[in-house]
């Protein structure tokens, strides 16, 4: 017995001698790995020495220049065209963009034409219309006044009846492009526009001669929309319709048919209806004529 106790007692104490020398083993390995760790992540957040610098995005040495547009984030080419008065196809051509649906924040877009810097910079000159010249010799005197005293006074013309005026690049002549009630009108900070009110299929029609810049549904909060420019300072813009009735680079005519009110991204059927100056909201009322 005295035996066994002894050989069970010896192997015991080689046991724990045998575990007590693996736990110090792997304490020891693990302690460099974990010194280690902080001095990696440092390695890794530093730029590997020599590295170029990170490459400007297309444009940024004109940032803030005027005529061009910094983007932000959720813009796309249809509102930066909404916006600068312009069509999205010319800021693609503008800015030689090969894919359209591609662009980056903070990205520097030209929202001008290529040639309206140099004519805003440059003075605009206007010839001045040489005065008349009147004879002052004696005899053309004479015959003057001769033919003056024989002369019979004409008989004074009727006065004309006043010609619509023509629509100019700052007065389109708009006129209402539905004739539903007013629901909302214009507040710069909370609606853009008017909204008016009106029947799922009600038409809507060109506010005034122009052409169709944009049909389609790719402008979050307008659903359906359609952008017409009218000329070089305003656009108008038509939302939440049903059905558009034209298509892009199609030109329009005043008062013609463009869509069928509806209720596309809105709570109900309903109009919104934009005026914009050089991409600037602006007052409707302030350019529609009185009901």
């Amino acid at each position: 017995m005295r035996g066994l106790q002894g050989r069970s007692g010896w192997w015991t104490v080689a046991v724990l001698g045998l575990l007590l020398a693996g736990c110090a083993s792997k304490t020891g390995r693990q302690a460099p790995v974990e010194e280690r760790g902080p001095q990696t992540a440092s390695v890794a957040a530093d730029p590997a020495p020599g590295a170029a610098p990170p490459k400007p995005l297309p444009g940024a040495e004109n940032a803030g220049k005027p005529g061009y547009y910094t983007v932000k984030p959720g813009d796309t080419l249809i509102r930066i065209g909404l916006e600068s008065g312009q069509n999205w196809r010319d800021l693609v051509r503008w800015n030689g963009l090969d894919n359209p649906n591609l662009i980056e924040v903070g990205q520097v877009l030209r929202v001008v034409p290529p040639s309206a810097t140099v004519a805003e910079s440059g003075a605009v000159s206007r010839p001045v219309g040489s005065p008349t010249v009147t004879p002052t010799n004696g005899a053309a005197s004479s015959s003057t006044k001769a033919a003056a005293a024989t002369a019979v006074p004409a008989p004074a013309p009727a006065p004309a009846t006043p010609a619509p005026a023509a629509p100019t690049e700052d007065d389109p002549g708009f006129m209402w492009p539905t004739g539903g009630a007013l629901l909302a009108g214009f507040d710069e900070a909370k609606n853009k526009g008017l909204d008016l009110a009106g029947k799922a299929g009600d038409p809507v029609v060109a506010a005034a001669d122009g052409r169709v810049v944009y049909a389609g549904a790719g402008l979050r909060g307008y659903g359906n929309l359609i952008i017409l420019k009218h000329n070089n300072t305003f656009l108008t813009a038509y939302a939440h319709n049903q059905l558009l009735l034209v298509k892009e680079d199609q030109a329009v005519r005043k008062g013609q048919k463009i869509a069928e009110m509806g209720n596309s991204d809105s709570d109900r059927v309903k109009l919104h209806f934009e005026i914009r100056r050089q991409g600037k909201p602006v007052d409707p009322s302030r350019y529609l004529p009185n009901r």
